[in-house]
Formats: C-alpha cells, sequence, structure tokens
C-alpha cells in the first residue's frame, strides 16, 4: 500500500536536515539553489518557504535578512525546524512556523509574500496532477504580483539515469508507472514520488498569472558519478572551476533533465 510521504519525512527529518550539506554533491543541490535565490529575490520582503521542512532555507534567507513564514505538513518538522532556528539566532526574522499543506494555503491571503519558495520536491510528493495543479495555483495566489516563484522537484530522466545502481527495481511493475507517467509508488520502498520532466515542469507552471524565467538542474548531470564528485570537490581548485562551469551549464535542457533535482524560476504578472 502507498503511503504518503508525510510519512516518511516525520521519521527522517534529522536526515532531511543534514541533505543539503552531508557532501559536496548534495551540497550542489543547496549552493546552486541559493546561487539564483540570490540572483531574482528583491532585495528585502518576506518569503514563503512553502514545503520547507526542518528549515534550512528558512535559516538561509533569515540570515540574508529577509523575513520568513515556514510552512510544512510534518509536524516533525517544523517542531526540529524551531530548534534550529533558535540555535541559529535567526528568530527575529521568522514571521510565523506553520503546519499546513501546499495544496491549501487558505491560511494566507492572496498577494501576501514578495517571493514564494518550495524547494527540495514537496511538489513531487502531491499524489494526483489536479492535487498538483492546486498546490501550483496555491503558491502562485499568495504572492504578490512580480513577486518571484521558485519551486524545485525530482527529475524523470536525471532519476532514471540512476536507475543501473538499482537494477533489480527495473524488474518490477512500479518501474513502468515510472516511466510511463513519471508515478513511483515505491519510493524509498513505499512511499509516493512524481517525478517531472523538463518540458512537463514547464508546462505545468504555464498558466496566465506566471512568467517563465528559467529551469535550472541543480546538480548536472552527475548522479550517477556523485561519489567521485563528493571526493574531487574535496580539491579546492577542482571545486571552484567545476562549479562554475556547472552555473554556465545548469540551464541547459540536456542538464535540467539529466539532474536528480530541477527548480523551476517564475514571477507573477
Amino acid at each position: 500500500m502507498v503511503k504518503p510521504a508525510k510519512e516518511f519525512y516525520s521519521k527522517a527529518f534529522k536526515g532531511e536536515w543534514i541533505r543539503l550539506v552531508k557532501d559536496a554533491y548534495h551540497n550542489l543541490e543547496f549552493t546552486t539553489t541559493m546561487h539564483f535565490l540570490k540572483k531574482h529575490l528583491p532585495r528585502g520582503g518576506h518569503i514563503l518557504d512553502a514545503g520547507g521542512g526542518p528549515g534550512r532555507y528558512t535559516i538561509a534567507l533569515a540570515k540574508m535578512g529577509y523575513k520568513v513564514t515556514l510552512l510544512d505538513i510534518t509536524p516533525e518538522n517544523l517542531e526540529y525546524a524551531k530548534k534550529q532556528i533558535k540555535r541559529a539566532k535567526v528568530g527575529n526574522k521568522v514571521d510565523a512556523i506553520v503546519e499546513g499543506s501546499i495544496t491549501d494555503l487558505s491560511v494566507f491571503e492572496n498577494n501576501t509574500f514578495d517571493a514564494v519558495i518550495c524547494l527540495g520536491g514537496p511538489l513531487s510528493h502531491v499524489q494526483g496532477e489536479s492535487n498538483r495543479k492546486k498546490a501550483i495555483s496555491e503558491l502562485t495566489r499568495v504572492a504578490k504580483k512580480k513577486a518571484p516563484v521558485f519551486v524545485s522537484i525530482m527529475s524523470k530522466y536525471g532519476t532514471y539515469l540512476s536507475w543501473p545502481l538499482w537494477s533489480s527495481e527495473m524488474l518490477l511493475p512500479n518501474f513502468n508507472s515510472f516511466i510511463e507517467h513519471g508515478d513511483d509508488y515505491r519510493w524509498i520502498g513505499k512511499y509516493y514520488c512524481h517525478f517531472y520532466t523538463r518540458e512537463q515542469l514547464k508546462q505545468a507552471f504555464a498558466i496566465p498569472s506566471l512568467k517563465f524565467i528559467d529551469i535550472i538542474g541543480l546538480e548536472g548531470n552527475v548522479y550517477i558519478a556523485k561519489d567521485l564528485v563528493s571526493k574531487e570537490f574535496k580539491k579546492p581548485k577542482i571545486a571552484r572551476k567545476a562549479f562554475e562551469t556547472h552555473l554556465k551549464l545548469c540551464n541547459d535542457q540536456f542538464i535540467a533533465d539529466a539532474s536528480a533535482h530541477m527548480m523551476i524560476i517564475c514571477k507573477k504578472i
């Protein structure tokens, strides 16, 4: 029986907190995301961190001087976030910590936030296309006009490139569902996850109230060599040059599709 990912994250909040900093490969997702947040965010204002988990981005943005509201569906994530926010001494910049789903942001008025972020893949864990459309509509609704909206998801082709590491999974019926529809009903064994191609992600956000800006491949095309990447990135010169190259290529259509996570950047109009 497929279970909602909320159950997984209720037990994995500590792992999710360290995921983006535990090695150089995973840090690519965080560092690349932050690069483009800094590029497109307004100079100040109030940001909604929707599906923000244990608060990694909330804290980073609060340290930059933004006022941030953190929303997540998992109480355990939020309790852990409170501890990390206190430890980081940025509680004065965190306006609210709210339990809720990205499919229903009715606790917030229209045009509330100067920017909206939904990072790490919360949208990928929303089951059903109609519910994902509702989440996109809600994330857009609460953004002010001209506010940037950033949403990252899990990539279909990027994940497919990693299947040789788990070749036995290719023999299961779930693999056909993943290939044909992007639906994985056995994510981490028993949870649900939806995977997008770059074109599908762009189409999902092709709504009248949003202007498309870009799609970024957050880790690039190196998933299957992630251990090697983490080893090589320990050498400062190599790490610096590799990241410079990554930033030049990460919005290429092939690189975006080949990445484990993609981030779409839009602006509300």
